[in-house]
C-alpha cells in the first residue's frame, strides 16, 4: 500500500514534459507499425502514398510534440499542426494525426495569454490547408467545415477545463484565507480569555493591596495572590503557545470544568464574594464542552471583578446526561473597578463557542440590578 502511494507521488513530481511524453511515443509507435499505415485521420480525398522518410518526419512532429502540450501549448500546437498538414497533403493519413485534437484541447486548457490570437492564428492556418486539400481531392466543402467545428468544440472544452481549474484554485485560495482568518480569530479569543481574566484579577488585587499597608499580614496575602495569579497567567499562556507550536513542548492539558474551583478561589482572593456549587458528575467524554464551560465561568468572573467588584457572585455548574449547564450571576451590590473598559469580544466569543456546539448562551441584566450569564452546553460532541 505504501509503495503504491509513493509511486503516483513520485510520478507527479516529474516535469510535465516527461509525463506527457509516453502518449506521444505511443502514437509514434502505432504510426510506424505497417499494419496501422493509412488507418489514421483522413481529411479530404488526397490519394494515399506509401510510408517514406517524409511520413516518418511528419509522424515524429505530430506525436512527440505532445510532450510540450502543457509546458509550451502554443509551440506544441504549431508543431503538431505543421506535421498534420504534411500528413494530410502527403496522403499518409497516419495514426499520429490524432495528436491534433489533443494539441488543440491542451492549448485551450493551458494557454494563459493571447488566447484569442492563438485561435485566430489556428483558423488562419486551417483555411489554406482546407483549400489545398479541396483542390487536390474531390471532397465537398462540408467535410472541412465539420472538421473545423469539431476542432472549435475541442478548443471550447479545453477553455471550460481551464475555467474550472481556475475556479477551483480561487475556491481553495478563499478557503485557505478563511481558515487563516478563523485561526487568527481563535487565537485572539484564547488570548483574550487568558490575558483579560488574569490581568483583571491582578489589577484588582494590586488596587486592594494599596489600602493594606497598615496590616502587613493581609498585605502579604494580597501580594501572594497577585504572584499566584501571575504564575497562572504565565502557565496558561505557555499552554496556549504549546498549542500553537506543538513541536516545541507537550504543554499542560486544556482547562476543564475540574479547574473551575481554581477560578472561584482566584476571584475570592481578589476580594470577590463567590458562592460556588456543582451538581452531578462530569461525563466520561465531553469533548470541547469542558473547555467552553471553563471559559464561560472565566469570562463571567472577569466581568464580575470589573463591573461588580466586591459584590456577591454565584457560580452554578450542573452536569446532565448529555449537557453542562453553567450559570454565573451578580446581585448588583458591587462597584466598578479601576480597570480598562472591555472590548465586547469576550461575550461575543462565548456566544460563538457555545453556538458551535449547538448550545444556548444568554447574557442579560439580573432581576436585582446585577448581571446574569447562562449557558447550556451539549457534551456529546468531541470536536
Amino acid at each position: 500500500m505504501g509503495t503504491a502511494v509513493r509511486r503516483p507521488a513520485r510520478w507527479q513530481r516529474l516535469d510535465s514534459t516527461v509525463r506527457d511524453l509516453p502518449f506521444g511515443l505511443l502514437l509514434l509507435a502505432l504510426s510506424l507499425i505497417p499494419a496501422f499505415h493509412r488507418h489514421g485521420t483522413q481529411l479530404g480525398a488526397v490519394p494515399e502514398r506509401p510510408f517514406d522518410a517524409l511520413a516518418a518526419s511528419a509522424a515524429v512532429l505530430e506525436s512527440l510534440s505532445l510532450a510540450l502540450r502543457r509546458r509550451w501549448p502554443v509551440v506544441c500546437l504549431a508543431l503538431v499542426a505543421l506535421g498534420f498538414a504534411v500528413d494530410q497533403l502527403g496522403g499518409y493519413h497516419m495514426v499520429a494525426g490524432t495528436a491534433l485534437p489533443f494539441a488543440v484541447l491542451s492549448a485551450g486548457a493551458h494557454l494563459d495569454r493571447h488566447r484569442r490570437l492563438a485561435a485566430l492564428a489556428l483558423t488562419a492556418a486551417y483555411v489554406p490547408l482546407a483549400l489545398a486539400l479541396h483542390r487536390y481531392g474531390t471532397e465537398p466543402v462540408d467535410e472541412f467545415l465539420t472538421f473545423y467545428l469539431v476542432l472549435a468544440l475541442v478548443w471550447g472544452v479545453g477553455a471550460w477545463l481551464r475555467a474550472t481549474r481556475a475556479a477551483e484554485a480561487d475556491r481553495r485560495l478563499r478557503v485557505a484565507e478563511e481558515s487563516r482568518t478563523a485561526e487568527r480569530v481563535r487565537i485572539a479569543r484564547e488570548l483574550h480569555d487568558v490575558v483579560t481574566h488574569h490581568v483583571t484579577a491582578m489589577i484588582v488585587q494590586a488596587e486592594a493591596a494599596r489600602y493594606l499597608t497598615a496590616a502587613p499580614d493581609r498585605l502579604d496575602r494580597a501580594l501572594n495572590s497577585v504572584t499566584d495569579t501571575g504564575r497562572r497567567a504565565v502557565n496558561d499562556l505557555r499552554h496556549l503557545l504549546d498549542l500553537l507550536d506543538p513541536g516545541h513542548g507537550a504543554g499542560d492539558r486544556e482547562p476543564s470544568v475540574g479547574r473551575i474551583p481554581v477560578l472561584v478561589e482566584q476571584a475570592r482572593r481578589a476580594g470577590q464574594s463567590v458562592d460556588f456549587s456543582e451538581e452531578g458528575a462530569p461525563a466520561e467524554s465531553t469533548g470541547s464542552a469542558e473547555l467552553v464551560a471553563y471559559r464561560v465561568v472565566q469570562e463571567a468572573l472577569t466581568n464580575a471583578l470589573k463591573y461588580a467588584q466586591g459584590g456577591r457572585t454565584s457560580v452554578r455548574v450542573r452536569h446532565g446526561g448529555r449537557e453542562i449547564t453553567v450559570e454565573v450571576g451578580t446581585d448588583g451590590s458591587g462597584t466598578r473597578a479601576e480597570v480598562p473598559p472591555g472590548s465586547g469580544r469576550g461575550l461575543a466569543g462565548l456566544r460563538e463557542r457555545v453556538g458551535v456546539l449547538g448550545g444556548e448562551f444568554r447574557a442579560e441584566p439580573g432581576p436585582d440590578g446585577g448581571f446574569l450569564v447562562r449557558a447550556r452546553i451539549p457534551s456529546g460532541s468531541a470536536s
